[in-house]
C-alpha cells in the first residue's frame, strides 16, 4: 500500500473533506487578519495597582451612604421616649408618638378604639399587637384610666337565677285521648304525656318520608320511642300516600325507608323486562324481596 492510498476518497466522501479544506483555510485567514486580543490585567498575573483598589472601596462607600439616606426609617423603628402621664383612650397619634410607640403600635391602638374598643385597665393596653412587653413595663406607671372608661362593679348586672318552674309547658291531654296519628302536627304530638319536642319532630319526619302510618307500632321503629305511647293514636289508612311502582323513578323508590336499593333496583328491571307490575307478588321470585318486605310494602303500593 502507498503512500497515495491514504489520500484516495471514494466520490461520496469528497463532497466533505472539500468542504473541510475549505474551512481550515478560511481559518487561517482569519487569523491573520484579527488576531487575538492579549489578556487583561488581572488575567494575566500582573498586580493591580493599590490606587485601583482604593478608588473601588471610596465608590462603594459613597453608594452605601447614599441609599441609606434614600431609605425611609423602618416602620417598626422604636424612636426616643419621652415619659409621661396619659390616658390610651384620648391620647392622640402625636402623643403616642412622644412616648416612643412605633408608627405600627400606633395605627393599632386608633384602629382598636375606632372599632369601639376601651382600655378599662392598664394589662387592657398590653393587648395592643405589635407592643412590646418591656416597653409596656416602662409605660406601665404613667397610664392614667379616666373613670369614664374603668369598669364599674355597681353597673354589673349580675344573671337572673335559673327558675325551672317559670317555663311554659304545653298542656297535656288527660288520660283516654285518642289523636289522629296521620294529621296531628308537633303542637298536638307535645300534648302527649311522654312526648317532647325532639320526638315530635322525629314522628313527624318519618311520617313525610313513608307516606302516612297504617298502624300506631310502626313508632317503634324510632329511637326513644316506646309502645306505650301507642295507645294514644288512631291512624286513618286513606291519608297514606301510596307509590305507584309503575311509573316512580329510581330515585323516588329509593326515597321511601322500605325500599332500599337492590330492591328498587329489581323493580325497574322487572318493568324493563316483563312490563307493568299488577301486583307485589309478581316481585317475590326475586331474593331481594322477602314475604316480610312484600307485605310492609303493601299498604304504600298502586299499579296504574
Amino acid at each position: 500500500m502507498s503512500w497515495k492510498d491514504f489520500f484516495y476518497f471514494m466520490r461520496h466522501q469528497r463532497p466533505g473533506m472539500s468542504a473541510l479544506a475549505l474551512l481550515t483555510a478560511a481559518a487561517c485567514v482569519l487569523s491573520v487578519f484579527f488576531p487575538a486580543k492579549e489578556p487583561r490585567e488581572e488575567l494575566s498575573g500582573n498586580p493591580v495597582p493599590p490606587s485601583r483598589y482604593d478608588a473601588f472601596l471610596a465608590s462603594v462607600r459613597q453608594k452605601d451612604s447614599l441609599r441609606r439616606k434614600a431609605s425611609p426609617p423602618s416602620a417598626n423603628t422604636r424612636r426616643e421616649a419621652t415619659f409621661f402621664p396619659f390616658d390610651p383612650n384620648t391620647a392622640d397619634s402625636a402623643t403616642l408618638a412622644r412616648l416612643g410607640l412605633s408608627p405600627f403600635v400606633v395605627r393599632n391602638v386608633l384602629k382598636y378604639r375606632e372599632a369601639g374598643g376601651k382600655f378599662a385597665t392598664p394589662e387592657r393596653f398590653a393587648r395592643i399587637y405589635g407592643l412590646p412587653e418591656e416597653q409596656f413595663n416602662a409605660l406601665r406607671p404613667y397610664i392614667t384610666i379616666h373613670e369614664e372608661y374603668r369598669i364599674k362593679k355597681d353597673t354589673v348586672r349580675p344573671r337572673p337565677a335559673f327558675v325551672r318552674d317559670t317555663l311554659r309547658y304545653p298542656k297535656k291531654y288527660p288520660a283516654g285521648t285518642v289523636v289522629e296519628l296521620n294529621t296531628a302536627d308537633t303542637t298536638t304530638l307535645k300534648k302527649i304525656p311522654g312526648i317532647g319536642s325532639a320526638i315530635a319532630r322525629k314522628i313527624c319526619a318519618y311520617r313525610a318520608r313513608l307516606g302516612g302510618f297504617y298502624c300506631a307500632s310502626q313508632l317503634q321503629e324510632l329511637t326513644h320511642v316506646p309502645d306505650t305511647l301507642n295507645k294514644w293514636f288512631r291512624v286513618d289508612t286513606a291519608r297514606i300516600r301510596r307509590i305507584d311502582l309503575n311509573r316512580a323513578s329510581m330515585e323516588r323508590l329509593r326515597s321511601h325507608p322500605y325500599i332500599n336499593f337492590y330492591q328498587a333496583k329489581a323493580i325497574i328491571e322487572y318493568r324493563k323486562r316483563k312490563g307493568p307490575l299488577e301486583s307485589l307478588r309478581q316481585l317475590s321470585l326475586y331474593e331481594e324481596f322477602t314475604p316480610a318486605d312484600i307485605e310492609r310494602l303493601t299498604p304504600y303500593c298502586r299499579f296504574q
